[in-house]
């Protein structure tokens, strides 16, 4: 059976000390929806109707009210995660000139792919760059340069959660089709190309280093809200991550041991006529004194290239858009047009 709790700013992480709230959302609060019936490896067939139609109209009220939700029992465990993030942070600890080649913007194949500097990106333009590092993998290729030295299996582990990943999020695309009372495979067609040059959906794994020297105004992360349709994320147990409800307010987005946290992104929001909403997040400081480092993975959804996205309601509240022109001009306000 599915059911809805909720996750305050002042909830302890520990999912066997959740909190049970009124199925009613707050706007202080993320609610956490039990994922099982529809979980990797459970075929549409083997689904109750009366079960997906509960798992629908929750994520429906979380992605129309607060626009992030936690899922558990999704199939991908915690222990994956956990080892993804290990190989990821030996990555990230190598000298800089033995990441340098790896730099994204280098793989001709993929202008995305690879990694990027400390301060290199600065998600509020406003507030210089980000105190944090990531390797996008964007491209499965294996035939390019992927990192190897003192990181052994980086490639095999990073593809392998891309794939896990991905076939999460088509899961949770089909159940917003049919929140939307829409042809349940709408979504799905926009992304058929997931894993190929043709779609730019992308692995992302996050490091945030000890916090030694700050610039006035800087954070981990600047406040912004996702470019494409849904973003999976995997957090470690440090904290700093906040979402703006919708009444403007910060509020704290906890890591749960086991759960995934998935949000409503820019474009989704306008292919739902605001039905769907994107929230607005960031990364905090730590406290003073604390040296932790932070670490998540982040699997940011996006339509094929090609796709041309168009209000599903059939209205022309928003002009219709090719994914790529719209992705590119994001990007182009994070990283610079050069």
């Amino acid at each position: 059976m599915c059911f809805v709790s909720a996750i305050t700013a002042r909830s302890p992480r520990c999912e066997d000390e959740w909190t049970l709230l009124s199925p009613v959302l707050s706007m202080d609060t993320i609610p956490v929806i039990d994922f099982d019936a529809y979980r990797l490896g459970v075929t549409d067939d083997d689904v109750p109707r009366e079960q997906l139609q509960e798992l629908r109209d929750e994520v429906r009220r979380a992605f129309t009210e607060v626009g992030f939700v936690y899922l558990k029992n999704t199939g991908i465990e915690q222990e994956e995660v956990d080892n993804v993030m290990a190989i990821s942070k030996k990555f990230f600890l190598l000298p800089v000139e033995e990441k340098r080649p790896f730099s994204r913007g280098s793989y001709s194949n993929s202008v995305n792919h690879g990694w990027v500097s400390l301060e290199r990106e600065s998600l509020n333009p406003r507030r210089p760059g980000d105190l944090k590092e990531a390797f996008n993998t964007t491209s499965l290729r294996t035939d390019i340069e992927w990192p190897s030295d003192g990181v052994d299996d980086f490639c095999a582990t990073q593809v392998s959660f891309y794939e896990r990943c991905m076939k999460l999020s088509l899961r949770v695309l089909r159940v917003m089709a049919l929140c939307l009372g829409i042809d349940p495979d709408v979504f799905l067609k926009a992304h058929r190309q997931i894993g190929s040059e043709e779609n730019g959906s992308t692995l992302r794994s996050l490091y945030y280093p000890p916090v030694k020297t700050v610039k006035e105004d800087q954070i981990r992360c600047g406040e912004h809200s996702d470019y494409g349709s849904i973003t999976l994320l995997f957090q470690s147990r440090e904290g700093g991550l906040q979402v703006m409800n919708r009444k403007g307010e910060y509020i704290s987005a906890q890591s749960i041991s086991g759960t995934v946290l998935v949000n409503i992104a820019d474009l989704m929001q306008r292919w739902t006529s605001d039905v769907f909403v994107s929230a607005v997040h960031r990364v905090l400081l730590p406290p003073g004194g604390d040296s932790r480092t932070r670490q998540s993975l982040a699997f940011f959804v996006q339509p094929d290239d090609n796709v041309m996205i168009s209000c599903v309601d059939g209205s022309n509240k928003y002009p219709p858009v090719k994914c790529v022109d719209y992705l590119q001009s994001r990007f182009n306000d994070t990283y610079g047009r050069n």
